[in-house]
């Protein structure tokens, strides 16, 4: 079994260029993974959903590692993490831009007149083009028969991987430089702050 455990900024590097199979309604579609946020737990990064307590909406952040935890936000769209701690401790890895690199006809149906390289480029147009939704909250990332499947790729060199303040973090949180990208990589998406 893959083991996603660990601290958010830990584990964050370690999924550049992995892999994410979505198997959702008969179709399969594959995302190389080039942009992430890792975020924390309870009372240490002001940018996580999970830094005042638990509530109905950030339970699966709480553990335990290698499951989707999969929020709505802006009263439009999804947003997929993966869960890096175990039962009671906050802490995921929000997948934030990639590269489909299978099932390219499915996400161009899901996202009709997007560029390719723009069609997984942001954390929304990720979950569009994969065919998430709040029902897979909570999967297993690791399960053979799971919808959808994290497999990790060989660690990317330090000189290969750029870090940034994390995308639209306001507030004490937004300085914190937990943004992982693979330099130079045209699906990654454009930084942009907190308004």
């Amino acid at each position: 079994m893959v083991d996603f455990s660990g601290h958010a900024t830990d584990v964050a590097p370690l999924l550049l260029n992995a892999r994410l199979t979505s198997t959702v309604d008969g179709h399969r579609a594959v995302v190389r993974i080039t942009e992430v946020e890792a975020y924390g737990g309870m009372g240490e990064d002001p940018g996580s959903h999970a830094f005042r307590r638990m509530t109905p909406r950030n339970t699966t952040m709480f553990g335990p590692p290698g499951r989707a935890y999969v929020y709505f936000t802006y009263g439009m769209h999804f947003c997929l993490n993966v869960v890096t701690c175990e039962y009671g401790i906050a802490g995921a890895v929000l997948l934030r831009a990639g590269e489909i690199v299978e099932g390219l006809d499915v996400a161009r149906s899901r996202r009709p007149g997007s560029r390719d390289r723009d069609l997984a480029r942001g954390p929304a147009r990720l979950t569009v083009a994969l065919g998430v939704t709040g029902a897979l909250d909570g999967v297993s990332l690791t399960a053979t028969r799971s919808p959808l499947r994290l497999r990790p790729a060989d660690p990317v060199a330090l000189e290969l991987i750029g870090t940034s303040a994390r995308t639209g973090v306001a507030g004490p949180g937004a300085p914190t430089p937990w943004r992982f990208f693979l330099r130079d990589d045209p699906s990654v998406s454009p930084y942009r702050a907190a308004v």
